[in-house]
């Protein structure tokens, strides 16, 4: 399990942002796809990261999961990461439909053959960013969910029934496609999980994170502690 390991969240925050400029500035030809991650630990990366001067005008930046919210709902991963990072810089950013009339399963596979279009032939996501959450999820992707096992689709809706909410996510075979998977997480509360995805369990971060795409944790030492 690469990972790169930081004193606290502060510094997490601010160099974990410039390693991801550096791998921004780094992708080649004249687009770059990057997947966004919500959460309070992406949010504060957002923020340094949009202090680093680069052609932000080539990055095309995409959600890797979203909650089944309006699209300035306080919880919407697409609020936050306007707000942190989006409203700051001048790249694309596309966001899945929202509206009430809409089926979560409807806006996901309009979001799907956006991310298609995104991505002709063989043009792979650049980078993506993930979170954890403290179960072991990451996007949407939760224990005992159907999108756990989605084939064939790159973006789905996935009923949370522990939550009692929809969302929706990245598939495996979507993420496992991109070019560089990186996993932002800090905090004790994390430690657990993260000695169980170093230790091989069967999780949706597991699984993820095993897979074909070249993954890097960026962490702080709190989550670190039970390594």
């Amino acid at each position: 399990m690469p990972t790169i390991t930081y004193e606290d969240p502060d510094q997490l925050a601010r160099d974990g942002a410039t390693y991801l400029a550096e791998q921004i500035s780094a992708a080649p030809g004249p687009r770059v796809s990057v997947g966004l991650a919500g959460g309070s630990t992406p949010a504060a990366v957002y923020r340094q990261l949009r202090q680093h001067d680069l052609n932000w005008e080539r990055v095309d930046f995409w959600l890797s999961d979203e909650r089944w919210v309006p699209w300035n709902h306080s919880e919407s991963n697409g609020n936050m990461a306007h707000a942190n990072l989006i409203a700051a810089v001048s790249a694309r950013f596309l966001r899945p439909r929202w509206a009430p009339w809409l089926e979560p399963d409807e806006s996901a596979a309009h979001y799907d053959a956006e991310l298609r279009s995104l991505h002709p032939r063989d043009h792979a996501p650049d980078l993506v960013l993930l979170g954890m959450g403290d179960d072991g999820h990451t996007a949407s992707l939760f224990p005992d969910t159907r999108a756990l096992q989605a084939e064939g689709r790159w973006f789905v809706g996935n009923e949370v029934r522990s939550l009692k909410t929809w969302r929706l996510t990245a598939t495996i075979p979507f993420l496992h496609r991109a070019n560089q998977l990186v996993f932002l997480i800090s905090g004790a509360s994390k430690a657990e999980m993260v000695a169980r995805v170093a230790n091989g369990d069967d999780l949706p971060t597991t699984r993820v994170a095993n897979g074909p795409a070249p993954t890097t944790f960026l962490i702080d030492r709190a989550a670190a502690a039970k390594l």
